[in-house]
């Protein structure tokens, strides 16, 4: 190994502050950046760095786990005994087959294509289902296989240039219902080649609302590999956003609420740099956006439409670390009228955040338990739910350690 190669932050005897170093450095960050985003101070950061000061507690290990995207608390630490999982959810015992479907291509093959309205009624009953369970990647992990293969026949099979980009349009649509399955899950690799799949496949097909919920998904995707990636994903949105605004004065319900998402997501990212006013000035477009839609139009991928801007508020809110203008955001918001369970179990994730910046933990738990109310699989594969648990099981206050912990054990965090 040359000698000056990075050292392996994983290798012992190493300071807690070295790994924060090692992982920070490896992120692109500087110590300015990772500071402002856990709230410590550069000096003070720089301090625990150079081992100048002791190592932090929990909640604040949590917070630079969280900044740094460490998949596991023992990276961050060192300590073998501290074998958590972060930011990745346990793996679905559906994830090897819906696996098996996206890597299989069957160069020559007798099967007969489904009818294409078959196919389509299939999708449609299959995003319905996955915004009605508790359990939404159970109820549409059974189903991905058969509509993976299914679509990828249709494709193969098409006789017409018409037919091709028809069936290119519901591969495109069954790879964005994966994308949702395939999401926190162990395998990063599985999820980069559905979404490019998905891009590729909604090109080929020429239809606007494919091509906008695969650009969606994709910057996504990019958004969530970490800071370095803001650029790509801030690309893809504009690219998409560029492409349909012609389209908008005459566009159709799913078409301007895909537009919407996009222009929201560029407020996401934005908030995530800290960009305030950048932030709030897309959600203001996204907003008008949303009022020219009926009222109570719902997105069937999205999930955008006027119900969910005050939702989103409470993420700009919160990836700003405003605490105070979360909960603000939070009490205005009205959680009934998100339909989805999934979505609406994130955005409870989204107030128990807020309410953590804003200094009330025990509301923040109750918000995580409404969360595992409306879909248990939102919360045990969100990686800020389980860090707001983790850092809460260790709570002096013994009824809100209590309360942590009993979720934590449901969440399937801790053992029984």
């Amino acid at each position: 190994m040359p000698s000056d190669a990075t050292p392996d932050p994983y290798a012992d005897p190493l300071r807690f502050g070295q790994r924060v170093q090692i992982l920070r450095e490896r992120r692109g960050m500087t110590q300015a950046q990772l500071a402002d985003l856990v709230g410590l101070s550069p000096h003070t950061l720089r301090k625990i760095e150079n081992g100048q000061q002791k190592a932090p507690g929990l909640g604040l290990v949590l917070r630079i786990a969280e900044a740094l995207r460490v998949r596991n608390l023992s990276d961050l630490t060192g300590h073998p005994a501290m074998d958590v999982a972060l930011f990745t959810g346990p793996g679905h015992p559906r994830l090897a087959a819906v696996k098996a479907a996206v890597d299989s291509f069957a160069l020559s093959s007798s099967a007969e294509p489904p009818p294409v309205a078959h196919l389509e009624a299939r999708l449609h009953a299959a995003w319905k289902a996955r915004h009605a369970a508790k359990n939404h990647r159970e109820a549409i992990g059974r189903l991905l296989p058969d509509l993976i293969r299914d679509g990828q026949v249709l494709v193969r099979q098409a006789e017409t240039a018409s037919e091709r980009r028809q069936a290119q349009a519901l591969l495109a649509e069954t790879y964005s219902l994966s994308q949702f399955f395939i999401a926190y899950q162990p395998d990063a690799a599985l999820l980069w080649r559905v979404a490019e799949r998905g891009m590729v496949a909604a090109q080929d097909s020429g239809d606007p609302h494919a091509i906008g919920v695969a650009a969606w998904l994709l910057a996504q995707a990019h958004r969530d590999s970490g800071r370095q990636h803001f650029d790509a994903a801030d690309a893809i949105n504009r690219e998409a956003v560029r492409f349909l605004e012609p389209l908008l004065p005459d566009a159709s319900d799913e078409v301007l609420a895909i537009a919407g998402a996009l222009e929201f997501e560029l407020g996401y990212t934005a908030a995530r740099r800290r960009e305030t006013g950048t932030a709030w000035g897309h959600w203001d477009k996204a907003r008008a956006m949303a009022g020219r839609l009926p009222g109570g139009y719902v997105h069937p991928v999205t999930s955008f439409g006027r119900a969910i801007m005050g939702a989103h508020a409470v993420t700009v809110a919160v990836e700003l670390h405003q605490g105070g203008e979360s909960v603000r955001q939070a009490a205005k918001a009205d959680t009934a009228v998100i339909k989805s369970r999934p979505r609406r179990a994130r955005h409870r994730i989204e107030e128990a955040r807020g309410y953590q910046l804003d200094g009330q933990p025990d509301v923040a738990v109750a918000s995580l338990e409404k969360a595992f109310e409306a879909a248990p699989e939102t919360i045990r594969y969100n990686g800020y739910a389980r860090s707001i648990l983790l850092e809460e099981v260790e709570s002096t206050q013994a009824a809100r350690r209590r309360r942590a912990s009993e979720l934590a054990v449901k969440v399937g965090i801790l053992a029984a």
